[in-house]
Order: C-alpha cells, then sequence, then structure tokens
C-alpha cells in the first residue's frame, strides 16, 4: 500500500509547503489568472473568442489500469457557445487500446457576478470507437450541470449531471454523478485544489446462462482530491498550466489513490473572431 499512498502524501505536502508560504499574505487583486483548468470537477467557463485550448491529462490508476485523454476547446464562435472533442486511451488490465470519443457541446447560460454564479451546461454525444476489452466501447450520452462562483481568494464549483450508455450487448446504463471542489489561489499562478466526486456507476455482469441477457450493477464510487495546478503566461496571448493530484476512491469498501497529472495550453487560432 505505500506505493499507492506515495502520490496522495507527495501533494498534501506540496498543500502544507504553499499554504504556509503564503499564510501570511493577502491577496487584493480580484482577476484570477487561472480559470477552466480543474481536473476532476467542470468548471463553469467557456474559452474567450479566438483562444482554443488543448488539455492532456494522464490517470495511473493501478499498476495495470491508466488512461490518457485528449481535450480540444473551441469558441464557436464566440463565448457563448463552445465545441470541443475528448480522445481517450487507456488500459484495463493490462488491456489497452482506444477509448470513447466525447464530442461536447456547452452553452453560457450565464456568466458570474454579483449575486449569481456562472452556469455553462453541457452535452456530450459518446461515440462507441473503443475496444471492449479495454473498457470501452459503447455509445450513448453525458450531461453535465456545471456552476462556479468565486469569493475572494476562493473558487467553488459544483456539478451535476449523468451519463447514459448502451453497451455493446444491448444494456441500458445510467450513472448518475455529483461534484464539487474549492479552489485556493496561493499565487496569481498559482492554486490549490481539493475536489470530491460521487458516482453511482452503472456496469453489467455477465450472465451464468449464454443465453440471457446481461443483468446491470451499480457501485457507489466516492473521490476526494488534493491536487495543485500553476502556470505562466506567453506572451499577452497564450498561457501553460501545470498539474498534479492524488485522487483517493472509495467504492465497495476497497480504497485505491491514483496519481494524475495535467498540461493545458492555449493561445489564438488564425481565422477566429476576436470580438
Amino acid at each position: 500500500m505505500r506505493h499507492r499512498a506515495a502520490p496522495f502524501a507527495v501533494c498534501v505536502l506540496i498543500w502544507l509547503a504553499a499554504a504556509r508560504s503564503v499564510a501570511a499574505q493577502t491577496s487584493t487583486d480580484e482577476d484570477w489568472k487561472i480559470i477552466d483548468n480543474s481536473f476532476l470537477v467542470e468548471e463553469a467557463f467557456n474559452q474567450d473568442p479566438h483562444v482554443v485550448q488543448n488539455i492532456f491529462t494522464f490517470q495511473r490508476l493501478t499498476v495495470r489500469d491508466w488512461q490518457f485523454t485528449f481535450t480540444q476547446e473551441w469558441p464557436v464562435p464566440r463565448t457563448r457557445h463552445q465545441l470541443s472533442y475528448t480522445i481517450p486511451v487507456q488500459a484495463l488490465d493490462g488491456t489497452s487500446g482506444m477509448g470513447d470519443v466525447l464530442i461536447n457541446y456547452r452553452l453560457q447560460v450565464l456568466e458570474e457576478g454579483d449575486g449569481h454564479p456562472a452556469f455553462s451546461p453541457r452535452i456530450s454525444a459518446i461515440l462507441p470507437t473503443g475496444r471492449v476489452a479495454a473498457g470501452a466501447g459503447t455509445h450513448g450520452v453525458q450531461v453535465n450541470l456545471p456552476f462556479s462562483k468565486h469569493r475572494g481568494d476562493f473558487y467553488f464549483h459544483w456539478n451535476g449531471g449523468f451519463t447514459w450508455q448502451r453497451t455493446a450487448g444491448d444494456a441500458s446504463l445510467f450513472s448518475p454523478s455529483a461534484a464539487g471542489s474549492i479552489i485556493y489561489r496561493a499565487r496569481q499562478m498559482l492554486n490549490l485544489m481539493l475536489e470530491g466526486v460521487i458516482v453511482d456507476a452503472a456496469g453489467t455482469v455477465t450472465p451464468v446462462d449464454p443465453n440471457a441477457s446481461l443483468a446491470t450493477s451499480h457501485a457507489t464510487a466516492s473521490t476526494i482530491s488534493p491536487g495543485v495546478r500553476g502556470g505562466w503566461n506567453v506572451g499577452d496571448d497564450k498561457q501553460i498550466v501545470l498539474g498534479i493530484a492524488a485522487p483517493v476512491t472509495r467504492t465497495q469498501g476497497d480504497t485505491s489513490t491514483a496519481l494524475f497529472l495535467y498540461f493545458s495550453y492555449e493561445g489564438p487560432v488564425k481565422g477566429l473572431p476576436r470580438k
């Protein structure tokens, strides 16, 4: 268990060191330099006009299980509408392969303001592009309702949604979820993060009778994830953000610790309107 606890211990130490170094500081700048870069909890902000974001994540779940994703977000053509896609590559029990691609649309219903949070609901189409042996190969729909509001040096985010999937064996899976996070601005370009996610994950059970249809099961997974993200601006219109977290998940009486790595680059694209 020591090797599983190591990433969690590293993130906790980073949390404590950063918090101690800024304990005596008081920030008066209300302009947050890093937003829309959470790991497990969605933030309610669409891309700015003419700016495209490229997000790479890697999560080591166990010795044999991992997932890599690439997401690219585009304003269409301005902030109110956003299109993106997510391409995963993953491994389950040592079998690796393509995951199910997501095509995402997000509508900026509310910009953050006095007395109300930002609100940007998302709907995603799940395409059955992945290998069944690698834990993929389903089609379906995912819906998420993210809200975001900041107060001083803290940002609060909360989500509610569900995933509906149809498996290759024609089983229907419905998995509701809820999530929330607290982001602390330790420095202008350094944020401490604490995220929590609860998912009632649906799965299939292979029947004893080969002629019988697949049965479904549910398992509640609760995750708490301390993390840290930092970045720097390149010129006036480009930004790079790096992050690390240690998600700790408890499901069906078992606890596991993962390692989560994050990299984001966003910058302007020629041809997109600037206003």
